[in-house]
């Protein structure tokens, strides 16, 4: 499938995945020294949900719209208050219409000693990076492909932070290239964060996927998905995040908000998973991320 950002600006994807970024990204910020930020298919920044692009489909009516319009449980909206705020700093500053990206949102919660670094391979998207970013010392925008960009910067030097890496899926190919290139770059900065975030159209390609990095001998994975529509249902009907090395807060903090999430954006048969991979298990569960609807999936096992 092809997922270019501007197309699905502000839809339930980017709920979960800048929900999961404001939330890894808080307790990078539980301790003082700085941290640094790398998001490998940066985008564009900023996208205009009044504009040609985002309009097509309208996806955000059904994403960040909801979230607008509806409050969850205390407990998760308490958990969402730094993206809801980075939100609304941005529509101040930018206008009513406009939908921040992860580099947008990252830059917002990261700290003065922080540091931020983006890469994004289209001229014209990167560009528009520039203009959306404006001067920030903190922030550093590369030109290149995002793999030879995170190749090229990890380890940092600060040690701690979190690796982004959000593709478009324009390649049949593209979860094989992750299932390369991923564990590579953990062996080279063992004790940093990836955050994968990835489309769910066929549920059986992304269990190859996960068994493969299993079986690549990556370790301490946490799984999250979000299904607001059946399988079959036309355009996206489920995404999620893949977080290797995550804050050991994040899976608990995931168990208040998936289900919220599920709830709030969901069209039919809304559903979610939490779960651990681990190369001891390597009998990754083959069940489809929805097959418990309402419930939790941890090694195979339905939880209610």
């Amino acid at each position: 499938m092809n997922y270019r950002h501007a197309f699905h600006a502000g839809n339930f994807a980017d709920i979960l995945k800048h929900l999961t970024l404001a939330r890894i990204l808080a307790a990078l910020k539980r301790k003082d020294g700085a941290f640094r930020i790398i998001d490998t298919h940066a985008g564009a920044g900023l996208y205009d949900l009044s504009g040609d692009e985002a309009g097509r489909a309208g996806e955000w009516r059904d994403g960040v719209a909801r979230l607008d319009d509806a409050r969850m449980s205390d407990a998760a909206e308490a958990l969402a208050d730094d993206f809801r705020a980075a939100l609304a700093d941005v529509r101040r500053e930018r206008g009513a219409s406009i939908y921040p990206g992860s580099p947008e949102i990252a830059r917002r919660l990261m700290r003065a000693q922080d540091k931020l670094i983006l890469s994004e391979a289209h001229i014209g998207t990167a560009d528009a990076l520039r203009g959306a970013i404006g001067r920030d010392r903190r922030v550093k925008i590369l030109p290149q492909d995002g793999w030879i960009t995170l190749n090229a910067v990890i380890p940092p030097p600060e040690r701690r932070g979190v690796v982004l890496i959000d593709p478009a899926f324009e390649d049949a190919d593209e979860f094989a290239v992750i299932a390369k290139k991923l564990p590579q770059a953990v062996r080279k900065w063992p004790t940093g964060i990836f955050a994968l975030w990835h489309p769910i159209k066929d549920p059986a390609i992304v269990e190859r996927f996960m068994r493969a990095m299993v079986e690549a001998g990556v370790e301490k994975m946490l799984r999250a998905e979000l299904a607001v529509d059946r399988p079959e249902a036309r355009g996206l009907p489920a995404c999620g995040m893949l977080i290797v090395n995550p804050p050991f807060t994040l899976h608990d903090e995931l168990e208040i908000l998936l289900p919220e999430l599920a709830r709030l954006l969901g069209r039919s048969a809304a559903r979610w998973r939490n779960d651990w991979l681990a190369p001891e298990r390597a009998a990754v569960s083959s069940a489809a991320p929805g097959e418990a609807s309402g419930s939790q999936v941890r090694q195979g096992r339905k939880v209610r």
